[in-house]
């Protein structure tokens, strides 16, 4: 059965940081990564991993690191010098679009 469930999420004021983590199990991938749900719009790509290339939306490049912990099967994404624009649900995707797989999401609020 294949799991996976996000965590990590809270709010934050702007400049701050987050660490998202995703326990991950019954499934292995090439593809993996994190995507975010503002309010209101569609869910966009914000990092992945596809075999060994890394890609980062033009949004948090440079702030967001996308990483994997093999020995606890966690993904993770750590978000360095959040924006109010980085509000929304992050939900963590593993496999490809004929066999993708979500976790639950989970919120993140940058706010003053």
């Amino acid at each position: 059965q294949v799991q996976l469930k996000e965590s990590g999420g809270g709010s934050v004021q702007p400049g701050e940081s987050l660490t998202l983590s995703c326990t991950v199990s019954g499934i292995a991938s090439t593809f993996k990564g994190w995507f975010r749900q503002a309010p209101g719009k569609q869910r966009e790509l914000v990092a992945s991993m596809d075999g060994d290339i890394i890609r980062y939306s033009d949004s948090v490049k440079d702030r967001f690191t996308i990483f994997r912990d093999t020995v606890k099967g966690t993904l993770s994404m750590q978000m360095n010098r959040l924006k109010p624009e980085d509000t929304g649900v992050y939900y963590c995707k593993y496999g490809g679009p004929q066999t993708p797989y979500w976790g639950q999401g989970t919120q993140d609020t940058v706010s003053s």
